[in-house]
């Protein structure tokens, strides 16, 4: 679970039941990160809409590659529970089982396109060393076929899940033995 107090979905009343409801009928479940953030439903609620316009919103960055960079930047952080819940998504996005265990490894996979290696070797520089980062970068995913909204949105990903890995982490929140409940598909949207 986590080290701090968190008020169970049975035990919820209020706004945080209505958005516990929301959550399990859009994931098939009240994962254990959204139950760690209990305390202060504003915060969930803030939270799960960053979620939804980052992950989910339509984009020319497609799902997969926002999953996929999720992966990366939770295995740079050394987040294991992300790593499951997301390589699980990806999973459901039919994504290829070998890039997925090798970016849950931390590994960019050979099997990737160079366009695909570039935008998640930027993205665990963007985990590891944002300070490091430079407008050359930029231009080289550019130059991969990469437009500025994809750019953009790549970058939110990686601060997305900078953050979410930080709540995990510093919380203690436990990887569920079900996690894979947990991982629905959001309703099946795709950006």
């Amino acid at each position: 679970m986590t080290w701090i107090e968190t008020i169970r979905p049975d035990d919820a009343d209020g706004d945080l039941k209505t958005l516990y409801a929301a959550i399990g009928s859009a994931r098939g479940g009240v994962a254990d990160v959204h139950r760690a953030q209990s305390l202060h439903p504003r915060a969930l609620r803030a939270h799960m809409e960053l979620y939804k316009a980052v992950v989910l919103a339509r984009s020319t960055l497609s799902r997969v590659a926002r999953e996929r960079i999720a992966v990366t930047v939770s295995a740079a952080n050394r987040c294991a529970y992300c790593v499951a819940h997301h390589s699980e998504a990806l999973r459901q996005l039919r994504d290829d089982s070998e890039i997925i265990d090798a970016l849950g490894r931390g590994v960019i996979s050979a099997q990737l396109s160079e366009a695909d290696a570039a935008l998640l070797r930027w993205a665990r520089q963007g985990a590891d060393a944002p300070h490091a980062s430079e407008a050359q970068q930029i231009e080289e995913l550019r130059a991969l076929g990469f437009d500025d909204r994809s750019i953009l949105d790549a970058t939110l990903t990686v601060a997305y899940f900078s953050f979410v890995n930080r709540l995990v982490l510093l919380l203690g929140v436990d990887l569920e033995g079900d996690y894979q409940a947990t991982c629905g598909d959001d309703g099946g949207r795709e950006g």
